[in-house]
């Protein structure tokens, strides 16, 4: 799925999470978890530059990504066109799944309302990548 996809699903699950916090947290909180859950749903998928680094052996294509940051954000079909996608995708949803455990577990300790936004963002997020994978959007 596009970055500029994941964002407008961050946008909306991060808004409609907003809702029932709005009675527990102040406005700033409030603005700085939406931001945050709109970045978490876009950037997770800094991951599958590792994937492919692992991969290839090389970091070449987050260095063109890195060199032309509105076209890898717009028009993603070429970053990793010279990759088995159906490896990376298995392996992309693993690595959403295992950092997501971490991060979700971690945040546990510190803040369990921040665990649960960051978990139900994240499911989104992976239910995306799942149903354009499996062909249903």
């Amino acid at each position: 799925m596009y970055s500029r996809e994941h964002f407008l699903i961050g946008v909306v699950v991060s808004g409609l999470l907003l809702v029932p916090l709005s009675e527990r947290f102040a406005t700033p909180l409030l603005a700085g978890l939406f931001v945050y859950g709109v970045l978490l749903s876009v950037f997770i998928d800094l991951d599958h530059f590792v994937l492919t680094r692992i991969r290839t052996g090389s970091w070449r294509h987050l260095r063109a990504c890195l060199r032309n940051p509105t076209a890898a954000f717009g028009d993603q079909d070429w970053v990793f066109e010279d990759v088995d996608s159906a490896e990376l995708e298995h392996e992309r949803i693993l690595s959403h799944a295992l950092l997501g455990g971490v991060l979700v577990g971690v945040l546990l300790l510190v803040s369990p309302a921040a665990a649960v936004f960051t978990a139900v963002v994240l499911y989104f997020h992976i239910l995306a990548d799942l149903l354009r994978d499996n062909g249903v959007m």
